[in-house]
């Protein structure tokens, strides 16, 4: 049996729209290999207009780094489970989940992180008032980082 003309061409479109360089196929006593040439392509100077910094530049001194919301401990504080971004509401409109003031229960949402492009929802592991909130809305945070105090 010969590998029909149709199907050769159906594996040679795959071929291109895939990306591949290459398909081989074997049914029984028989083979098909279908091969992209790959042309080699030299690299082309381009203008930058902004600063770039190489992987073996020292970074700005911390100094310069953008200076963080002064947070000062005053009760239990609520940390960052992962490294993402803090959201204090659900959506853009929507009211915070907490404010300073406010007296929230063990399990109660306090805040969105997203991280990787999931939203997860952060949950009190105390009761209390917030005394504090140490982000702001759209901040990045590290792991560990607080987000607040609650006493």
């Amino acid at each position: 049996m010969i590998f029909d003309t149709s199907y050769i061409k159906e594996l040679a479109e795959i071929l291109s729209k895939e990306g591949l360089t290459e398909i081989v196929l074997e049914d029984g006593e028989q083979a098909i290999s279908l091969r992209k040439e790959v042309k080699e392509v030299i690299a082309q100077p381009v203008a930058v207009s902004a600063p770039v910094v190489s992987a073996c530049q020292p970074t700005a001194p911390a100094s310069e780094a953008p200076a963080k919301q002064e947070c000062k401990a005053a009760g239990t504080p609520i940390t960052s489970p992962m490294v993402g971004t803090f959201y204090s509401a659900s959506a853009p409109d929507a009211a915070p989940f907490v404010e300073v003031g406010k007296t929230i229960s063990k399990g109660d949402t306090v805040c969105i992180i997203e991280a990787m492009k999931l939203m997860n929802e952060i949950e009190s592991e105390v009761s209390g008032k917030v005394t504090q909130i140490c982000v702001k809305n759209g901040d990045p945070v590290e792991y560990g980082q607080v987000l607040m105090y609650v006493e």
